[in-house]
């Protein structure tokens, strides 16, 4: 039973709920099925299917805050994990910052489950493997790549008489095509909300075409360049740049969004006009679930709008503290854009540098969002709206803060895959003037 129906979380909850002697109790349930193949150097490595459902019960004694989990669901069993939850809170010290449960919320579902991702099964996975091997052996290439997908659902309640439950499927794809020499490299990714929409015969032909094209790269001195980067490779530095919306690291003093004198900078010009970020967890292609950890209900919410900053993200504790409305950890970033393709956006650029992935990204100075991290997978240099030749790749110092007030243009959102961040994001390839790269890199 990897996927309760809402009726058979809810009869366990309550369970859990009315076991507890504790001051407040919540008790979350999550679980499901999770499949992965994975292959590398034209083979597959390793494929699995994970199914399991966990039970999460956080119980409170004034202050005193004790966790506990569990897998089995048993009446002796959901007793014992209540017991050990409220052994440990009594034990705890007390959580100076600590919030009680939230009162019962109103929840809008979203649209987070896809049949046609829930019904994925290992001759699927295999198949999507085959498919992207197949033609790399045919060209003499090399392809690594992994397919994760999901089907499952989280439910919990609280004390307060709170309740939420949902389902939820998810698929993301990636893979690193080399050249049999290893000076070639390639990437694709896809992060689907419907499977049916995935087309892997020819999102494996973008990989291959990078790989054999970056072969022979050539160096191009470090200096400031009119970019395009891809969705991915802007992803990853936006994710850390959204990393410092809190409320609290601005008032405190710790965010590029800090004032000098004290205070924050809401409501002032931090971006470009064109620059607008959205947290929506009903939107069509990226939908998440509409609530977040503590179980305070998602909005739609603009962050950053026409490049001024409209929202802060107010925790519950800082929110009390300052006198303010406590809003819900965004699931999502929905950051606006333009129609044009990665391709337009080339043919319009008369000198430049084309970045596929950015990766090994790591702070430099978070009160000016500063990165440094690497290209790779295929860097080429533009002439004249075309792909003149391969580049070795570069290390870059930039803030993603500086880049945003440097654009030229911004192409059409895409959902992006990959690891950068936790967030589900939609980003659209972008023309920048004066990225900054300082060094050369011998990687791929």
């Amino acid at each position: 039973m990897t996927i309760m129906t809402e009726a058979e979380a809810k009869t366990i909850l309550d369970k859990v709920i009315a076991l507890s002697t504790a001051d407040e109790c919540t008790a979350t349930l999550s679980g499901g099925r999770d499949g992965n193949i994975r292959f590398a150097l034209n083979n597959v490595s390793t494929s699995g299917v994970v199914s399991d459902v966990d039970l999460g019960v956080q119980v409170a004694f004034g202050k005193r805050v004790g966790t506990a989990s569990i897998n089995e669901f048993s009446d002796e069993a959901l007793a014992r994990v209540v017991r050990r939850a409220e052994d440990l809170a009594r034990l705890a010290p007390e959580n100076p910052e600590f919030m009680p449960a939230v009162q019962k919320q109103e929840y809008r579902a979203s649209d987070t489950w896809n049949p046609a991702t829930a019904a994925i099964t290992p001759e699927n996975r295999a198949e999507i493997a085959r498919a992207s091997i197949d033609p790399c052996k045919a060209q003499n290439l090399i392809a690594a790549g992994f397919l994760n997908d999901g089907a499952g659902f989280v439910a919990f309640a609280n004390s307060n008489g709170n309740f939420g439950y949902q389902r939820a499927t998810s698929l993301n794809y990636t893979c690193t095509v080399r050249t049999e020499d290893g000076r070639g490299s390639g990437w694709v990714g896809r992060s689907l909300k419907d499977a049916g929409q995935f087309n892997v015969d020819s999102d494996i032909q973008i990989a291959m075409r990078k790989a054999s094209a970056s072969v022979e790269a050539q160096a191009l001195e470090p200096g400031k360049y009119t970019v395009i980067l891809e969705p991915v490779a802007a992803a990853g530095l936006i994710s850390f740049m959204f990393n410092f919306f809190g409320a609290r690291q601005a008032d405190e003093g710790r965010s590029f969004l800090s004032k000098a004198g004290g205070g924050n900078k809401l409501g002032e010009q931090v971006f470009d006009p064109r620059v607008t970020f959205t947290a929506d967890p009903w939107h069509a292609e990226c939908p998440v679930l509409p609530w977040d950890g503590e179980g305070l209900p998602r909005q739609r919410m603009n962050f950053v709008e026409d490049g001024k900053v409209t929202n802060l993200n107010y925790g519950r504790y800082w929110a009390d503290k300052q006198g303010k409305t406590a809003n819900a950890t965004p699931g999502n970033l929905i950051m606006s854009g333009g129609t044009k393709s990665i391709s337009d956006l080339v043919r319009e650029t008369e000198r430049g540098i084309l970045v596929t992935r950015t990766w090994y990204i790591r702070m430099v100075d978070p009160q000016t969002v500063l990165l440094t991290g690497l290209t790779r997978d295929g860097t080429f240099y533009i002439e004249n709206g075309e792909l003149k030749y391969p580049l070795k790749n570069f290390r870059f110092n930039e803030s993603p803060v500086i880049m945003l007030n440097n654009i030229d243009e911004l192409g059409r959102p895409v959902r992006v895959a990959g690891d950068e961040s936790s967030l589900a994001m939609m980003i659209p390839p972008m023309r920048l003037r004066d990225f900054t790269f300082t060094s050369l890199s011998d990687a791929v």
